[in-house]
Parts: structure tokens; sequence; C-alpha cells
């Protein structure tokens, strides 16, 4: 009964992300293994952040969680404002959550538009600055900035930190 429920929730999400469900295998094992960052790149991807940002006159506050959408590490600058911390892990969050960058999904879920109800799942928010970090096809982490003026801007300054640590990406 509960593998039925979790196929159909597997079925009606796929439905309503438009993506394909994956294939499975039947001699798979019961346990999967994934990557994840460790608490030192982490807080490196953070740190490279707010530089990236810094470095383009901008205070900005930045979260990055586990490829699951826990947050690992959150870094404030000193002027950035109260409401940043809270909408940087919120970014990145949806983007691990959805597996997709904010920016494209703000662009996705506008009103009118068939995903538009993404919207309303607890906690996304579809706005510029969350970017996903891959490692040798996987999602590994997410990263979300707040304070730039304009999800653009945030989104600039994750993908900048995400180039500086790439080489540190291949496990």
């Amino acid at each position: 009964m509960l593998k039925r429920i979790l196929l159909s929730t597997a079925f009606a999400g796929a439905l309503f992300t438009g993506l394909a469900l994956p294939q499975t295998d039947a001699r798979a094992g019961s346990l999967a293994t994934f990557k994840t960052l460790t608490p030192e790149l982490a807080l490196e991807l953070a740190k490279a952040t707010v530089d990236a940002c810094r470095d383009a006159g901008y205070q900005v506050a930045v979260a990055v969680v586990d490829r699951f959408g826990i947050l690992q590490v959150m870094l404030r600058d000193r002027l950035a404002g109260p409401h940043t911390p809270e909408t940087a892990r919120r970014k990145a969050w949806t983007a691990a959550s959805f597996r997709s960058d904010t920016l494209a999904l703000g662009a996705l879920t506008q009103a009118g538009k068939p995903q538009s109800g993404a919207r309303l799942v607890a906690g996304a928010l579809m706005i510029g600055g969350g970017v996903p970090v891959e490692a040798q096809g996987a999602i590994v982490a997410a990263v979300g900035v707040s304070g730039a003026p304009g999800g653009e801007a945030d989104d600039a300054c994750a993908r900048k930190a995400i180039e500086k640590i790439t080489d540190k990406l291949e496990f």
C-alpha cells in the first residue's frame, strides 16, 4: 500500500512538473547512495558568494543547503537587510527541491502558465537567486542569495561563486 502511494505521488509530481518518470531497475537494491557537500566546502561556497556580491557592490545574505534542501550554511553581510537570510534560505530550498534555478522557475510559474500552481508550495520562492550545485551530473547542493538589486544580480553572484569551487566538486 505504501509503495503504491509513493509511486502515485511520484507520478503526480512528474505530471505536475512536466518531467518524465525515471526508469527503475527491478534489480536495484533497497539503499540509495548520494553525494553532498562537506560543511567546509559549503562554507567556502557561501564565502565565495558573499565575496562575489561584495565585488559587485552588494550586501547580501547567502544560504547553502544540501541536496535535500536542509540548511548547511547561512552568512549575512553586515548591511544586508533583515529579510535577506530567510529569503536566501527559501531560494536555496526552492532550487534544491525543484531541481532548477529560481530565475527559470520564476518565468515558468508566472500567472496563467501551466505550472503557476507551484508558487503555492509552502516555502517555495520563485524569484531569481537560487541556483542548484551539480557534480558528476547530480545535484549536490543549492545556493540562495538575497540582497542584490534584483534576482538576476543575486543569480549572477551565486553562479560566479559556484565557478570558483567547481574544481572541488569532482569527488
